[in-house]
């Protein structure tokens, strides 16, 4: 449908549009001690509580009332927040645009939600063997209404240290006009990755995986560069021989190509 078009529905807009994504950060952390450290500021760091704050953060700026909130820290590792909530009155049409279009960043998010969910679930994990720790959040922002939640991409991807982020983004159902025809979605869109802002895209490689016919869309981003010392957990690069570096650089992007395509890759 074209932005320019009114479109008078029967009743009201109840397409329901759901957006799931896997943030991945990886770290290295050699020694029992490295990694018992990692957890714990893991734990620390994104708990529920401070999970509550990044989620209440989103509600507050995307113009959401929070209707409830369920979280629990769990043992040994890991924490869940969920959040019921229902949208406040829409007065600016222009902020429920559905135009596909990077979303603001941390500082200007603004969009509606209705009947809608928030959910943000954390992950650590790590093998003794290699000294990779792997830290995985998942969220889904599920909405039913005008508003697409891809607006809240930029905000989300920017509040994680992300190495990986895997997006999955669906409409389902459909909302009839007052001839009765059926609307299977309300906007248009060719790819998760215009609604992600030029510096998000320019700091990934990115792949799609499309079915457009049946409103399904898929994006897979991997960073391209790292800096080695924002991945080691109790020591920094310049103490170790320019050999270990290397050799813990092709583990670190090992991980991270296995995690982005889904399948072990074989040692070499």
């Amino acid at each position: 449908m074209g932005h320019s078009r009114k479109l008078k529905l029967h009743g009201f807009n109840n397409l329901t549009k759901s957006l799931s994504f896997n943030i991945f950060d990886i770290c290295y952390a050699r020694t029992p001690a490295q990694r018992r450290e990692y957890i714990e500021y893991i734990d620390d760091v994104y708990n529920a509580e401070r999970l509550t704050e990044i989620l209440t953060h989103v509600a507050e700026i995307i113009g959401a009332n929070i209707l409830n909130i369920a979280r629990q820290d769990y043992d040994p590792h890991g924490a869940s927040v969920t959040m019921l909530i229902s949208e406040e009155p829409v007065v600016d049409a222009e902020r429920v645009s559905n135009r596909e279009a990077p979303g603001p960043l941390p500082d200007a998010i603004v969009a509606h939600l209705d009947k809608s969910h928030l959910t943000v679930h954390t992950y650590p994990e790590s093998h003794p063997d290699n000294g990779i720790s792997t830290f995985r959040v998942d969220i889904d922002v599920s909405t039913c209404g005008r508003i697409s939640p891809l607006k809240a991409l930029n905000y989300l991807i920017h509040s994680f240290d992300s190495d990986i982020v895997i997006l999955d983004y669906r409409v389902r159902g459909f909302t009839r006009d007052v001839r009765g025809r059926k609307h299977f979605i309300d906007h248009k869109i060719n790819s998760i990755q215009n609604y992600l802002s030029r510096d998000t895209r320019e700091r990934y490689q990115m792949i799609d995986v499309n079915v457009y016919q049946e409103n399904i869309f898929h994006t897979k981003m991997l960073l391209k560069e790292f800096d080695l010392d924002n991945y080691l957990f109790g020591v920094d690069s310049a103490a170790l021989p320019a050999k270990e570096q290397r050799r813990i650089r092709e583990a670190l992007r090992r991980e991270m190509l296995e995690i982005f395509y889904g399948r072990n890759m074989r040692r070499v």
